[in-house]
């Protein structure tokens, strides 16, 4: 029986991978163009109300709450259009496909993300991100909670956590202690907000972008 890998790197999607922000900013745009600002604030905080609820950003179930509220509207159904036909490939950061040839030298690489059952694994295939990872994809509601169904699919000695949120890498620092190695990119508007930095703990490294890490030596986890 072959032996679990020393190394597994566990690669958030959203504002690490993948620029969520600007699909955001460019979903409101369309949305305040086709249908108007009062309706796009709407949904926003239809959005807003839904992500507290659930604890991720569902885009469609929005979406689905919003029809409730405007159910006569016969353009209602090209407002999810614009989300399925978006070049998700687009929004990948520069770098990033590199980055997890590069880390499949010390060991797999795993994408580790939270979502809806959807939008969110059509957004990690159609980016292009799925392939890369051979389809090693774990989707969560809350991916902090799920250590040991992790350890389970993706057994190894030791981890590397990859994640925009420091609220993130904060509760798995805790949960695996030194048996995590937390990865902090200073992208997206989570990681840019001073309140989360004054708030949480700091990881053990921090990159202006997610192509920076290609310049680190992962060799000595390996031997731990």
């Amino acid at each position: 029986m072959a032996l679990p890998p020393k190394l597994v790197f566990l690669l958030d999607v959203d504002n690490t991978l993948l620029d969520n922000d600007r699909l955001r900013s460019d979903l409101m745009c369309h949305l305040a163009q086709e249908f108007g600002i009062e309706n796009q604030d709407r949904y926003r905080t239809i959005l807003e109300d839904l992500r507290e609820e659930l604890g991720y950003v569902d885009y469609l179930g929005a979406m689905q709450r919003y029809r409730l509220t405007d159910q006569t509207n016969p353009h209602l159904y090209q407002m999810a259009d614009f989300l399925l036909d978006y070049p998700l490939m687009d929004l990948v950061y520069p770098g990033a496909f590199a980055l997890i040839e590069h880390l499949g030298q010390w060991g797999t690489t795993v994408i580790l993300t939270d979502g809806d059952v959807i939008f969110q694994p059509h957004k990690i295939k159609h980016s292009g991100l799925w392939q890369a990872v051979d389809g090693r994809v774990l989707i969560y509601i809350h991916k902090e909670q799920m250590l040991e169904a992790i350890s389970t699919q993706y057994p190894a000695d030791h981890y590397v956590m990859v994640d925009d949120k420091l609220r993130i890498l904060t509760a798995m620092k805790a949960g695996w202690q030194e048996r995590v190695t937390t990865v902090f990119p200073k992208q997206g508007h989570y990681a840019l907000d001073p309140k989360n930095q004054e708030r949480y703990n700091p990881p053990d490294i921090t990159i202006e972008h997610i192509a920076d890490l290609i310049r680190h030596d992962f060799s000595s986890l390996t031997d731990l």
